[in-house]
């Protein structure tokens, strides 16, 4: 019990002997495998085998209810004592002194013990694949074991009831949308759960579900009920597996690995214990040796799995800082401050950065290149938000425990404005509890120099300033804006550069940059792609300058220039360094003036 298992186990023991709840829900990683030992055999099992297990103790009678099977004791003695138990709560006799009566008065004028013995097997066998009944007969159950009778209640041992598949009994949804059955269901365990004798007593109740979200509100709302999460396995976990099934392999399996079992724990961060089980055992049934593009292709693809595809995906820049055409300065800042930061590890290391500027300036393909230079997992969230009624916030909670689950990973947020909207008033109420949650975690200290974000987006204003405060994104927020005279004379030699036999001469540069004075880092790219394809077109070895000049004079950039001066002026003002701006020395009067001027084009609409 040394690995991560043992810390839910620890808590949910605390709640349950302190008496803080009488009602525990288990969310997160319930249906992975856990770490079971008895009598020196030690296997991996399901949840609720594995709870069943360690919450066999004296004095507890322990009822298990699976969503498509029977209610049942987990031992025939304690069915026997539940059993006499109800005989007594419904006769007012206990079952000896019923017998002695029946005998002495020949039956007459007394309810037949059988009977209600009868009565009780029959309820059981009701309850099955009748989930509504069986959540009635188990909370009376728990006032059937807290009755007085001559002095004492009427069943010794306290009641613990494991409840299988919880978000599917009492499933989230609007009360209107719920049948008859389902409202009924509700209302069982809203007055259970808050029924003062019920939490006054020793009995308690343990529900399974991936998250309380998907549990219905009047339920997981009651502030009776408390939550223990059950963690993604830690690296240690991950080991022991990979260990215990090394050593359980059959005589016709083996597991080659080309590296060392730690180093595959390692690289296996992300992967539950079943998935792991999955891969190992196609790797030990093959006899072929693991290889670590393997490894990482399956963990891309449970992630994938768990979140959806079209919630995250996995990057892989090809392209790296180098292959970036100008940004000199920026460049430099990125080598030797941005990268070096998210590589600390503690206290120092950077939650994330945002990345501003107006459309077109090559925000997404610089950062796709620092993403490359960084050498880790880079997780791209395309779409948190779900159609699903509370579907948003169940998304949210697995990204969390899969981000907890990696050593170190760069979230790549494209158009974050979108992502990460408003927290006021006038923002849904799904959004501003998903962009709270999101907040939450940037400047959670846990995830600190583990999970770095990289928000980009070209409209900065539009993020929340929570997202935008130091300790979060604020920490760092660079403008990407459009190339200066020197770069922009880098840009002017890619252009051309596939397209001429020798370089330009000054003076050829010179026309072309005024020429393409205004363009973006865009435009100008596609305009490098029309020069190739009009070379294609004529078949020609090169163009001459004559006709690049046709085809530049030709280009007209898109009519959004007062859009992106907008953008670019709120890049400025957003700024978190001095060094990163077009003047390093700029005074506090022109940053004044282009807040004035951000005013003055939102009069006029530009937004």
């Amino acid at each position: 019990m040394s690995y991560s298992a043992s810390s839910f186990l620890k808590q949910a023991g605390k709640i349950l002997n302190s008496g803080q709840a009488r009602t525990l829900l288990l969310t997160g990683n319930i249906h992975d495998l856990f770490f079971k030992k008895e009598d020196e055999i030690e296997d991996y099992v399901p949840l609720l085998p594995f709870l069943v297990h360690h919450w066999d103790v004296p004095n507890f009678i322990l009822i298990i209810h699976e969503l498509n099977g029977p209610i049942r004791f987990l031992h025939e003695a304690h069915a026997e004592l539940m059993k006499r138990a109800w005989v007594e709560w419904r006769t007012g006799s206990n079952c000896e002194e019923l017998a002695i009566q029946r005998m002495l008065n020949k039956g007459r004028d007394i309810k037949d013990l059988h009977d209600i013995e009868t009565e009780f097997d029959q309820h059981l066998q009701k309850a099955v694949g009748k989930p509504t009944l069986a959540l009635e007969l188990l909370r009376q159950m728990c006032l059937c074991s807290r009755s007085i009778s001559n002095g004492k209640t009427l069943l010794e041992p306290n009641l613990l009831i494991l409840i299988e598949g919880a978000d599917l009994l009492l499933p989230e949804s609007p009360m209107a949308q719920l049948n008859d059955v389902g409202r009924q269901r509700v209302a069982i365990c809203q007055d259970w759960f808050s029924d003062q004798g019920f939490l006054r007593s020793e009995d308690s109740v343990i529900m399974l579900a991936e998250s309380r979200s998907q549990i219905h509100h009047r339920v997981s709302n009651l502030p009776y009920l408390l939550e223990t999460e059950i963690p993604s396995p830690d690296e240690p976990s991950r080991k022991h597996f990979i260990s215990w099934f090394n050593r359980h392999l059959n005589e016709k399996e083996e597991l080659k690995l080309w590296g060392t079992q730690a180093q595959l724990a390692t690289l296996t961060a992300g992967l539950s214990l079943q998935a792991l089980f999955q891969l190992l055992k196609g790797a030990a049934h093959a006899r072929e040796k693991l290889q670590p593009a393997e490894v990482v292709a399956k963990v891309e693809s449970f992630i994938q799995n768990q979140l959806g595809g079209s919630v995250v995906e996995f990057k892989k820049p090809e392209h790296r800082l180098k292959d970036v055409v100008g940004f000199k300065k920026l460049k430099h800042f990125l080598g030797k401050e941005l990268i070096p930061r998210f590589e600390i590890k503690g206290s120092a290391a950077l939650p994330g950065a945002a990345v501003c500027g107006p459309i077109g300036s090559g925000k997404t393909f610089i950062f796709e290149a620092v993403a490359a230079e960084l050498d880790m997992v880079v997780l791209v969230l395309k779409n948190l938000r779900s159609q699903w009624f509370g579907q948003t916030d169940v998304i949210f909670e697995r990204l969390k425990r899969v981000l907890e689950a990696l050593s170190k990973v760069l979230i790549f947020v494209d158009e974050a404005d979108t992502q990460f909207g408003a927290i006021g008033a006038n923002a849904h109420e799904t959004e501003r509890r998903l962009t709270g949650k999101i907040q939450a975690m940037m400047s959670d200290p846990k995830l600190k120099g583990q999970v770095f974000w990289l928000l980009i987006t070209a409209r900065i204003h539009l993020l929340s300033p929570d997202l935008r405060r130091p300790g979060r994104v604020g920490d760092l927020i660079i403008p990407v804006l459009d190339p200066d005279k020197e770069d922009q004379q880098a840009f002017i030699k890619w252009i051309v550069k596939p397209v001429i036999e020798d370089s330009l001469s000054k003076e050829e540069s010179e026309e072309l940059m005024g020429m393409l004075k205004g363009h973006s880092p865009a435009a100008m790219a596609s305009l490098r792609s029309e020069l190739v394809a009009k070379k294609m077109m004529h078949k020609a070895d090169h163009l001459t300058f004559k006709a690049i000049r046709e085809v530049v004079r030709d280009h007209l950039p898109a009519a959004i220039e007062t859009t992106r001066h907008y953008q670019t002026l709120q890049a400025l003002v957003h700024c978190s360094r001095r060094s990163l701006l077009p003047d390093p020395n700029i005074s506090d009067d022109q940053r004044a003036m282009w807040g004035s001027e951000i005013k003055t084009l939102e009069a006029k609409g530009i937004r």
